[in-house]
């Protein structure tokens, strides 16, 4: 029976990585998360992802399977650690309300500036009508971060601590908005405004300073 030369290595089976091709499968998260934040889930197919890291579809299949497992660890890898670490963030901000916006809109341009596919992803996918993860706002996200943070604010608000005038589940739609939109709209408004100086602190101080009034407690004087 002839036997294989010494040192030579036994076919790879087709579709399967190279054995130094450890970080193929992140590559291939980060290709799929940024084209389903700027092309729409819908029309990224698994095919377009493999042409973007420079690998054939069978490799993204041999990682994920199917378009529906890459959506599923888009969620897990990407955007419920990101949710996970807000919601950790904010129970160490203490109870005083500044504090907790605060810590809110840090960590969140914090977060946009490491991620920034998040906020097209966020209103392309669970902002818009049809977002295939909108049904996953309700069941996976609010908990996290947005029921947490109305929780907080309405027990600030039974100290008499935070505006009565405020609605805390209103307080977080607000704050959402504040955050996500500016940096989705960025291009448009920095062309319209010719403000290019305009930056992440700067954005920050913006919007802590807007806020600050709005969460005074009335003299009661």
């Amino acid at each position: 029976m002839k036997q294989d030369k010494p040192g030579k290595s036994a076919p790879r089976a087709p579709g399967r990585p190279l054995a130094d091709a450890g970080d193929l499968r992140q590559r291939l998260l980060d290709a799929a998360v940024d084209s389903f934040a700027h092309r729409g889930i819908h029309a990224t197919s698994l095919r377009a992802i493999a042409q973007q890291c420079g690998v054939t579809p069978a490799l993204v299949n041999y990682y994920f399977g199917n378009k529906e497992r890459l959506v599923d660890a888009v969620v897990e890898e990407r955007l419920l650690p990101l949710m996970q670490g807000m919601g950790e963030r904010l129970q160490q901000a203490g109870d005083d309300p500044h504090q907790l916006v605060a810590a809110f809109v840090r960590g969140m341009s914090a977060n946009i500036r490491q991620n920034p596919w998040l906020p097209p992803l966020w209103v392309r996918e669970i902002l818009c009508e049809g977002g295939v993860l909108r049904d996953l706002l309700p069941t996976r996200f609010a908990p996290m971060v947005p029921q947490l943070l109305a929780r907080r604010f309405a027990e600030a608000q039974g100290r008499g601590v935070l505006n009565p005038g405020v609605d805390p589940r209103l307080l977080v739609v607000s704050l959402i908005g504040l955050t996500l939109l500016p940096y989705a709209s960025a291009p448009l408004w920095r062309n319209i405004f010719n403000a290019p100086e305009i930056d992440d602190e700067a954005l920050i101080r913006h919007t802590l300073t807007l806020l600050a009034q709005g969460l005074e407690v009335a003299d009661a004087r």
